[in-house]
């Protein structure tokens, strides 16, 4: 039995959502890390996300790890595509202000991943630094909440 039934238009609006968002996230990510700040490269990004499931072993893994990385990221944007597709209609505020919506939904998608996800996947992982964090929100409230914010109510019209 299905808890939720969702349309046609439901599911392409998920998959718009999570597409869109996935995508800004990542390019965010690596122009930001790989090209302006040269910390890291695009697929060592790609292994970091992989390597929350496993390990250490995702660093030597090479391209299977690196595609790994990338489907895990676009699942977690699904998620939290599905996750604000679901709480949309009940909630008026985000009818009403969609920029403030998807502001607050970065704010909220960085606290739920820096400091629950990444917290349990690697235990002991000291949070980040205020630039860093800071830098990690913008991110996500440019690359996620806002263009999650503005897809979801069109199809809900």
């Amino acid at each position: 039995m299905s808890v939720f039934k969702v349309g046609r238009p439901g599911r392409n609006t998920v998959l718009s959502a999570t597409l869109v968002a996935g995508t800004l996230d990542i390019l965010a990510a690596f122009l930001v890390y790989a090209i302006i700040l040269e910390k890291t490269s695009p697929a060592r990004i790609l292994m970091s996300i992989a390597s929350g499931i496993f390990g250490k072993a995702a660093y030597s893994g090479g391209t299977p790890m690196i595609i790994t990385g990338l489907l895990l990221h676009f699942l977690i944007a699904f998620i939290f595509s599905v996750f604000y597709y679901l709480i949309y209609p009940g909630l008026s505020f985000l009818r009403r202000r969609k920029l403030i919506s998807g502001i607050l939904y970065g704010i909220f998608i960085w606290l739920v991943m820096n400091l629950g996800v990444l917290q349990i996947v690697f235990e002991g992982m000291p949070l980040p630094d205020p630039g860093t964090a800071l830098l990690g929100i913008a991110i996500l409230i440019v690359a996620v909440g806002i263009p999650i914010a503005y897809i979801v109510p069109a199809s809900r019209r």
